[in-house]
């Protein structure tokens, strides 16, 4: 998806829906999902309200298909960790937690996109509700199986630590309370992952 700077010398060039995507992520992200209407949609996307009933059958489905893009980013994180760490669990983990790191700038003025949307959508049967818990429970499977595959004592726990970090890392960088977050954010995870490695290697020695 596009960011501000770079949608008027590319916003014609796109085929409708994307271009209906494009303007929707913009103005969600920067003026929040209830105070924008389809019409201001229509007007900055170039098309017709007609237009986007067309795709989507209403402006929930579109916040809903909006927030499966901004999800599917995040699974493609998993992807490309598992691809440049091939056999290395633990390093797949700080490379998505470098991920994080590196997204914190953009959070600190725009938000995070599933922390502003379930702060505006606290109905959970809303279909982007729906997504954005179906994508926390996939994210949460993934990072357990990293954690299994890593050979670190007691994989859920591990990983709800690591959860913990990277979600806390988004909401302080948002609220502006912790400065360095990136940085301290790789040290914290860091951490987790040598802990509970040093506490496999001294069970290890206590049973031998």
């Amino acid at each position: 998806m596009a960011s501000t700077g770079r949608r008027p010398s590319r916003v014609a060039k796109l085929p409708p829906r994307e271009r209906i995507l494009d303007a929707a992520e913009e103005l969600f992200q920067s003026e929040g999902i209830r105070r924008v209407g389809v019409q201001a949609i229509a007007e900055r996307a170039e098309t017709t309200k007609m237009a986007i009933y067309r795709h989507f059958e209403t402006k929930d489905a579109l916040v809903a298909e909006w927030l499966r893009i901004v999800a599917a980013d995040y699974q493609a994180a998993f992807d490309r960790a598992e691809a440049e760490h091939p056999g290395r669990p633990a390093d797949q983990i700080l490379a998505l937690a470098r991920f994080i790191a590196e997204g914190l700038p953009a959070i600190s003025h725009r938000g995070c996109p599933f922390i502003n949307s379930i702060a505006e959508l606290p109905d959970r049967s809303h279909p982007a509700r729906q997504v954005i818990e179906e994508h926390k429970a996939r994210q949460t499977r993934r990072l357990v199986a990293l954690c299994a595959a890593a050979g670190l004592p007691d994989p859920e726990q591990t990983a709800a630590e690591i959860t913990f970090v990277l979600e806390g890392a988004q909401v302080s960088t948002q609220n502006g309370s912790i400065d360095q977050a990136g940085e301290r954010l790789m040290t914290i995870v860091e951490g987790i992952i040598g802990r509970h490695r040093s506490a496999c290697g001294s069970s290890r020695t206590t049973t031998g």
